[in-house]
């Protein structure tokens, strides 16, 4: 019998015994979190200051000669035997505490000081030496044995801490908090690496999950509006001289505003082209000017809104003095068959009609799905239960601030810039974000608990053919694509194709049902009827 089956069975066995140093005490290790399990074998005890000290409790053998009716150990008990020997307990207390900490070698240690010393030595100065050629011995004994300590622990931790993450076989969802233990010459470099491990998830019903029915009806007025969407698109701006302005319209104006009699920062333009309906200006702006003419001088007077961007000018009376220069006017093109040759494959009005038709059936039947998605997935969420370390929300929050830095960059903005425009701070931005890193987190967890329940596996052909997709997307081979890709983001996409097979298990089961109306919907509808009558 190998020795994780003795753990096994004679840590599950001592789990009886009430001689337990942290019996009575109901304080727990963090959930989630590595080396805080309550699982058989362990337990905890706590040292003065607070901190919580994980113990490993086992028996030798349950191997019992006696018979007594209390002990599920005794003889003629039907259960599983194993014995300890003396060198597998050594072995088990030993990598049980190893797993607490992480060591690196003491020669790994020295090649890091070397390291750190050769990186700075070109600016040590010290008397009777040349700049850069002060011997390290020299640079320690004058400014400590410690000078070199952190560069080579920067140097070292990230590679020791992978390694050991990936020994550990845990799902890991945090970044580290990392604290030295020990670093010295000639001795093991030791530290710990706090993380927040995958929480567990017990899952609500996900088979059949019940959402709000949609209708998936286009009708007529629907195409109307998609094909004069595409008439606007078309339609040729021309030069209105023989009317005033009307709605929809667009107004080349001068303006000048003045609040008091006085002209205000920001409120003067020139030859500005000013849709009218548009609402781009103050409210009721626009429409005092129509029915104007070409050459007319107007007074607008408005209000700025009380939530106005420019304090100064919140809630306060003002007058525009605008000059109307030019109206310019749509001219929709006319739904015919040469129209709809010219922007179609069609050669009738009849047939693009009935292609708009579809085009807007299919794009509601994606809707459709995504909303069902979305519903049954919270639905889900809902009713499973699970703790989330609040290392993994932080983790979360910060990866999506970064993905918004990115963005922004991508637009010429910075960070800084945005927050100093925003009025925000770093952790308003996190707590603003937080909520949405949540509900993300949870909704992850649940689909990944889903594919693991119902063994969803993906092959390597699934593998291959999302890459061949990416391959198109990015206008690359898809063999090159797959050479660039490594081990961890070939399991990474398994685990992302698992997720949609969920998605789409949950989706193709769902229950749609029509929402029960309100009282308030029933009674509003036997008025109209009533009035109909």
């Amino acid at each position: 019998m190998d020795i994780a089956t003795k753990l096994e069975i004679l840590a599950d066995a001592a789990k009886y015994d009430v001689a337990c140093t942290s019996s009575g005490i109901d304080r727990r290790g963090k959930k989630g979190y590595l080396g805080n399990s309550c699982a058989a074998g362990i337990c905890h005890s706590f040292a003065g200051d607070g901190r919580c000290i994980s113990l490993l409790k086992i028996l030798q053998s349950n191997d019992c000669i006696y018979n007594c009716k209390y002990c599920l150990s005794r003889a003629d008990n039907d259960c599983r035997r194993a014995t300890f020997t003396p060198e597998e307990i050594c072995t088990l207390v030993i990598e049980f505490y190893k797993r607490n900490y992480i060591e690196v070698a003491a020669e790994e240690l020295e090649k890091a000081l070397q390291e750190a010393y050769n990186r700075q030595k070109k600016n040590i100065s010290m008397p009777g030496f040349r700049k850069g050629k002060v011997p390290r011995a020299m640079v320690e004994k004058m400014y400590g044995a410690g000078v070199f300590y952190e560069d080579a622990a920067n140097a070292l931790i990230p590679q020791a801490y992978a390694d050991a993450a990936k020994e550990c076989g845990e799902d890991i969802v945090s970044r580290p908090v990392v604290d030295i233990t020990q670093i010295e010459k000639g001795k093991p470099f030791i530290f710990t690496a706090e993380v927040a491990t995958k929480p567990e998830v017990t899952l609500g019903k996900y088979i059949g999950v019940t959402v709000t029915k949609v209708d998936g009806t286009v009708a007529d007025e629907d195409v109307t509006a998609e094909i004069n969407k595409e008439l606007e698109k078309n339609a040729r701006i021309i030069n209105v001289e023989d009317r005033a302005i009307e709605n929809g319209d667009t107004a080349v104006i001068d303006f000048e505003g003045f609040v008091d009699g006085v002209a205000f920062e920001g409120g003067k333009g020139e030859n500005h082209p000013l849709e009218i309906g548009s609402g781009s200006f103050i409210p009721g702006f626009e429409e005092q000017l129509i029915g104007k003419n070409i050459g007319d001088d107007v007074d607008v007077n408005v209000t700025f809104p009380e939530e106005y961007h420019a304090e100064d000018l919140a809630g306060k009376e003002a007058t525009f003095k605008v000059k109307i220069h030019e109206i310019k006017a749509k001219e929709i093109p006319e739904l015919d068959d040469e129209f709809v040759q010219d922007v179609s494959e069609f050669d009738t009005v009849d047939e693009y009609k009935a292609d708009v038709k579809a085009k807007l059936e299919e794009k509601k039947q994606n809707e459709i799905k995504r909303a069902y998605q979305d519903e049954a997935i919270d639905k889900i969420v809902d009713k499973s239960t699970m703790e989330l370390p609040d290392a993994m929300i932080d983790t979360q929050c910060e990866n999506m601030i970064n993905q918004f830095a990115q963005q922004m960059a991508q637009q010429g903005l910075s960070m800084d810039q945005y927050l100093q425009f925003s009025g925000l701070t770093i952790d308003q931005l996190k707590e603003q974000v937080r909520p949405d890193a949540i509900t993300r987190i949870k909704s992850s967890l649940v689909l990944e608990q889903i594919a693991k329940e119902e063994n969803i596996e993906i092959t390597d052909e699934d593998v291959d053919a999302e890459i061949e997709k990416m391959a198109k997307m990015y206008n690359m081979e898809a063999d090159k694509l797959k050479e660039y890709m490594g081990e961890d983001e070939k399991e990474n996409m398994k685990q992302d194709l698992a997720v949609q097979k969920a998605v789409e298990l949950i989706t193709e089961s769902v229950k749609p049902r029509a929402k029960a109306k309100t009282k308030k919907e029933k009674e509003a509808e036997a008025a109209e009827a009533e009035t109909a009558e």
